[in-house]
């Protein structure tokens, strides 16, 4: 692993900003005539929500962004933010009981920030370890000596869970910046910018291309609105642009596509799963902190399962 050079000023970077901001402001010149022309009460709903997600995306993008020039650090910061919200509000859908109370205060207090700490300061091998060794056995003894036997397992695995997926799995998403990539010569910056885009954009494409054409479902009974045609049609699209924005990457066009598809495809599956969980406990979103988007967790459940994959098989046939 290599330390991270801050450079904000990277041409690559520069551009990838610009085209996604020029694909937000003809996303909002296309809402605003849309609200316009829009008649009938159905029609408006649905052109007001789109409009709600364009106006978060600048949001989003802007903050990204920011954090982005700030450099490694601020990065690493913004993504700890993320995982304790994510954290918070996946706690919050699937309760807990009074005797787990001391130990989500380790989980958000002392684990979470922990473990961000050693990404910050690059300590690689504790990064690895912490959650999925240290923090997985401490959970259940401090859980049992609360003396609350009650559905014990159950309880201790939605705390392990939400660790995993909210912290453990999103925290991989800042540590490309210090992949030792050296294509990229320090500037990974770009690299964690095209892997959040192609994310973003398969839930875009998929979304879109299954509003248009869809018509078999993949899976009805966990969430609906997923269809063969979106998730071909939308894999496919973000795949050609994952290949056509090859050069803010280490990779050649035909891996970058190969590596966008990887990212489909775990990202699809992170949103199959947590739309189940989701199901299983009888809500549409994880919460409502992002207007349009839901919770945290809603843009983030496909990330949290393409993270980690990608981080490891980049570092892996890349380095």
């Amino acid at each position: 692993m290599a330390s991270f050079h801050s450079t904000p000023d990277d041409p690559a970077l520069l551009q990838l900003f610009g085209g996604t901001l020029a694909l937000l402001v003809i996303a909002s010149v296309i809402g605003f005539l849309l609200a316009k022309r829009a008649t009938g009460d159905a029609a408006k709903i649905t052109i007001a929500n789109l409009n709600a997600r364009i106006n978060a995306w600048w949001l989003m993008v802007l903050v990204f962004a920011g954090a982005l020039a700030a450099g490694h650090l601020g990065t690493t910061i913004l993504f700890g933010f993320i995982s304790f919200m994510a954290l918070r509000e996946f706690i919050t859908l699937t309760p807990t009981k009074t005797g787990d109370h001391r130990t989500l205060f380790w989980v958000f207090f002392i684990i979470t920030p922990l473990h961000y700490y050693y990404l910050a300061t690059h300590w690689y091998g504790m990064f690895l370890i912490l959650i999925p060794v240290y923090a997985f056995l401490f959970v259940p003894l401090r859980t049992v000596l609360s003396g609350d036997c009650d559905r014990f397992l159950e309880r201790t695995a939605k705390i392990q869970w939400g660790l995993m997926i909210c912290v453990y799995c999103i925290s991989h998403a800042p540590a490309i910046l210090w992949l030792d990539l050296p294509a990229l010569h320090g500037q990974n910056a770009k690299l964690l910018f095209w892997f959040v885009a192609i994310v973003e954009l398969s839930d875009v494409m998929q979304y879109v291309w299954g509003k248009t054409c869809g018509r078999r479902k993949i899976a009805p009974t966990v969430s609906p609105g997923k269809t063969w045609e979106g998730f071909i049609g939308g894999g496919l699209t973000t795949v050609a642009l994952g290949a056509g924005l090859w050069w803010a990457t280490p990779f050649s066009p035909l891996e970058a596509a190969a590596m966008a598809a990887l990212v489909v495809a775990m990202g699809f599956a992170g949103g199959l799963v947590m739309s189940a969980i989701k199901r299983d406990r009888g809500v549409k979103d994880w919460g409502g902190a992002i207007a349009g988007h839901g919770g945290f967790m809603d843009r983030m459940d496909s990330l949290s399962f393409a993270a980690p994959v990608f981080f490891h098989v980049t570092g892996y046939c890349f380095h």
